[in-house]
C-alpha cells in the first residue's frame, strides 16, 4: 500500500464506495508503474465493474479535462500521489422508437 493519502476533490458516492475507489487506486499503483495510466485505469474499472455492475468509466492522469454525465451517486474525483483519478458510471441511454 502506498503511504500517500488520497485527497478527494469532488464526489457524490456513498462513503463505502469512496473508500473502495481509493483502495482500488492504491492497489493499482502498487501493481503498475505510475506512468502506465491506461493499465491503472483498467484495473480500477474492472474492479468497479466486478463489485458494482458493468458500465463504470475511469480516467487517470496528471492533467486532463473532461465533460460527462453520470448516474447519481457514482462519481468521484480524487488525487493520489502524483495522479488524478476520475471514476463514474455513465447513464444508460434510452432509445425511443
Amino acid at each position: 500500500m502506498l503511504e500517500g493519502k488520497a485527497m478527494i476533490q469532488d464526489t457524490d458516492m456513498p462513503l463505502k464506495m469512496q473508500i473502495q475507489a481509493m483502495a482500488s487506486a492504491s492497489q493499482a499503483l502498487d501493481h503498475y508503474d505510475v506512468v502506465d495510466c491506461k493499465s491503472i485505469a483498467a484495473h480500477i474499472k474492472k474492479d468497479f465493474d466486478k463489485n458494482y455492475g458493468s458500465g463504470w468509466q475511469c480516467v487517470v492522469g496528471k492533467n486532463f479535462g473532461c465533460f460527462f454525465t453520470h448516474s447519481e451517486g457514482s462519481f468521484i474525483y480524487f488525487k493520489l500521489e502524483t495522479l488524478n483519478f476520475l471514476i463514474f458510471k455513465g447513464i444508460a441511454s434510452s432509445s425511443s422508437h
